[in-house]
């Protein structure tokens, strides 16, 4: 065997269902060869060298091995924007655990430190190995909003400890020691922002695992509910670290063990932060239906005690699935309802936890402007919505422009910026923009804005492929960013 993922030929008929999908692409054999191998190094798998002649064996009725059907579902579902499972493609998934594809998993406290200790030691080991994230799914509609829906019922009991799970030891952990680990989650949070997800993931996995050693020792009720805290943040922001680096499954399944973790700690505006997260990811994939109603979850679950930063910031995803479904009116009024509610952050002198301080005026005005820009997209490059999000994102491109900590949003807000010039059809602004981002580009480890710089240029080449400008940006940017990624 190569290592481009060959797997079973015989008896074999055309896969027909591959061969509808990757006609409908648009792409080249080559194009998908390219793209199967650039995904692979970015999962770790540096074996899968794939050629077009794989290829057409593929579309031939040869069954791959794993990782290559996840990578092919994973690359298709981002072409449509929709979901798009392996059987879909005529293609065969390996066999996988409940506990390893599957986000319905039980809501109690033992099962919880279990799961997150399996799954964030597997990450740990994997990626070294390289094979992280080939063995996951990714759960969308019912599979995935019905488990989600339980974060609200009551427990009836934590029950006993699974015998696979170590019996709780005395506590070695003292006040101060938390407190470290609560100030190291926040510091590991600003790295993000800074940084992009690629560059401290490992690390955040890692602590994430310390911690769920931790919770399997005995504590005073209120340490083990600040400790679940914990591990609910580090949870979520390694599940934004993967989305933010192309780790799709992976990021979902943290995600869930996020908002497991926010439970046993008795957080619920910590869980509408997570759902939030899950919800961005939703609309990123292209099921904004899923994302409103994680989003309507995170509301109606935090409607009573989440701040009004939250609030607004829940009001804002709220828009942005509105403005993908196509509904205009209601999409505006979750904007105002956006802008009205941070009009009251902070209003009452009260504390905000850490993770949501990053959803200040500028990250208003930069969701509130995607929305206009989604809103352009899906009315046919409306020049009306194009114009309503020019000004807002003007905004947010000013104030990210001053912060130092926040450089990958300054970096999507200025594709975003450039992407209204683009429907505007003013493709020198709108490539001159595309420069400033590939500047901010280069500093941060993150395939979202990377991919998202790519999309753009690529939309500019394709409606102005004959102005010099952006035949000469299109060179430097093939030249400055290759499509490599690292393992992470």
């Amino acid at each position: 065997m190569d290592g481009s993922g060959a797997g079973t030929n015989a008896g074999k008929r055309p896969n027909e269902r591959l061969r509808s999908w990757f006609v409908r692409s648009g792409w080249s054999k080559g194009e998908l060869a390219r793209q199967v191998n650039r995904r692979a190094r970015q999962l770790g798998a540096h074996h899968i060298s794939t050629d077009t002649s794989r290829v057409r064996r593929w579309l031939d009725g040869e069954q791959p091995r794993e990782p290559i059907p996840r990578i092919l579902s994973e690359l298709f579902s981002e072409r449509f924007g929709t979901v798009i499972a392996i059987e879909e493609l005529g293609l065969r998934s390996a066999h996988q655990s409940p506990s390893d594809s599957g986000v319905d998993l039980p809501w109690a406290g033992p099962q919880t430190v279990t799961l997150l200790s399996e799954f964030s030691r597997s990450d740990l080991m994997l990626a070294r190995r390289g094979f992280l994230g080939t063995s996951l799914a990714l759960a969308a509609g019912p599979a995935l909003v019905e488990p989600m829906q339980r974060w609200l019922v009551p427990a009836p009991g934590a029950g006993p400890a699974p015998e696979t799970a170590a019996q709780p030891s005395p506590t070695r952990l003292s006040g101060p020691g938390l407190e470290l680990l609560e100030s190291t989650t926040a510091m590991f949070r600003t790295w993000d922002a800074q940084c992009g997800g690629g560059l401290r993931r490992k690390a955040v996995v890692g602590q994430l695992h310390e911690v769920t050693d931790l919770l399997q020792e005995s504590h005073p009720e209120a340490t083990r509910r600040r400790l679940f805290t914990c591990a609910a943040e580090l949870a979520e922001l390694a599940g934004w670290m993967s989305y933010d680096v192309g780790l799709q499954p992976t990021a979902q399944k943290y995600f869930v063990l996020a908002l497991h973790a926010a439970k046993e700690a008795g957080d619920r505006p910590l869980g509408s932060y997570i759902l939030s997260s899950m919800s961005r990811q939703m609309i990123h994939l292209g099921r904004p239906d899923d994302a409103l109603e994680l989003i309507h979850l995170a509301q109606y679950g935090s409607r009573d005690c989440a701040t009004a930063r939250t609030q607004a910031m829940l009001y804002a995803m709220e828009a942005r699935a509105y403005a993908n479904m196509g509904q205009p009116s209601k999409c505006k009024r979750a904007v105002r309802m956006a802008e009205d509610t941070f009009s009251d952050a902070g209003a009452d002198g009260e504390p905000e936890p850490d993770w949501i301080q990053f959803f200040s005026e500028a990250e208003l005005n930069g969701e509130n402007a995607h929305s206009y820009r989604d809103l352009a997209y899906v009315a046919g490059r409306s020049p009306t919505y194009a114009s309503l999000a020019e000004p807002v994102m003007r905004r947010a491109v000013e104030l990210f422009e001053k912060d130092d900590v926040h450089q990958r949003s300054y970096a999507l807000n200025v594709i975003g910026m450039a992407t209204v010039h683009l429907l505007k059809r003013e493709p020198e602004h709108a490539t001159a923009l595309a420069s400033e981002a590939l500047t901010v580009a280069k500093r941060v480890r993150s395939e979202r804005v990377n991919t998202r710089l790519r999309k753009t240029v690529d939309t500019a080449a394709r409606d102005f492929g004959d102005v010099a400008e952006v035949v000469h940006f299109t060179d430097l940017l093939t030249a400055q960013l290759p499509e490599t990624a690292e393992a992470v």
